[in-house]
């Protein structure tokens, strides 16, 4: 068993399915630290993206490609692009292929990582989405299923959102508000956790 296109199909329609009550609730908490338009960029994000599988190819470095332009052409947020920019650098990685084993999924996110860092300007410790990203590919590097994959990684972003609540943020518009996000989760980080919980069958 690999992770393939229909994989990713499922994975976004399974989302798009769950996001309403986790749109709402993101729009809620980036409002506190943001733009409060957090909730709106992953539900239509994800809709557009869900209206693209059906033309997704088997290729899936190019699948890959298609979601991230779906989410760039529905999305102008600053969480909207980071996400398209890890769907590009991870479809770069596997483009002309129609499988990825498992345990290469650590090594696709972390591809990913590094793009979105030269893209936004954010280093781990800045309390973001990033700090999430680098939990869970600590946890999940090396682990072959995709069920025990899918579970060390909501554990690990709940893991690093709780340990980064009583943390000022640190870039984007949440720094403006310094001293007075310690207390507060990331939206970011937040939204990973809800996206990975949504995940589950």
């Amino acid at each position: 068993m690999a992770f393939t296109t229909e994989n990713l199909r499922t994975s976004i329609v399974r989302i798009k399915d769950r996001i309403g009550p986790i749109g709402d609730e993101m729009n809620a908490l980036d409002g506190r630290l943001g733009d409060g338009d957090l909730g709106v960029t992953l539900v239509n994000g994800f809709r557009n993206m869900s209206e693209a599988t059906e033309a997704m190819p088997e290729d899936l470095g190019m699948a890959l490609f298609h979601a991230a332009k779906a989410m760039t052409a529905v999305s102008g947020s600053s969480f909207g692009t980071l996400m398209a920019t890890a769907l590009m650098a991870a479809g770069k990685n596997v483009k002309g292929q129609k499988e990825v084993e498992w345990v290469e999924v650590a090594q696709l996110l972390q591809s990913a990582q590094d793009a979105m860092i030269a893209r936004g300007g954010a280093k781990l410790g800045d309390k973001t989405v990033l700090d999430s990203l680098a939990a869970i590919i600590a946890e999940v590097r090396d682990e072959d299923s995709p069920d025990a994959l899918l579970n060390k990684a909501a554990s690990a972003a709940r893991e690093a959102r709780d340990s980064f609540k009583d943390k000022p943020n640190k870039i984007g518009r949440a720094r403006v508000y310094a001293d007075k996000s310690i207390g507060l989760e990331d939206p970011g980080m937040a939204a990973i956790v809800r996206l990975l919980e949504a995940l589950h069958p």
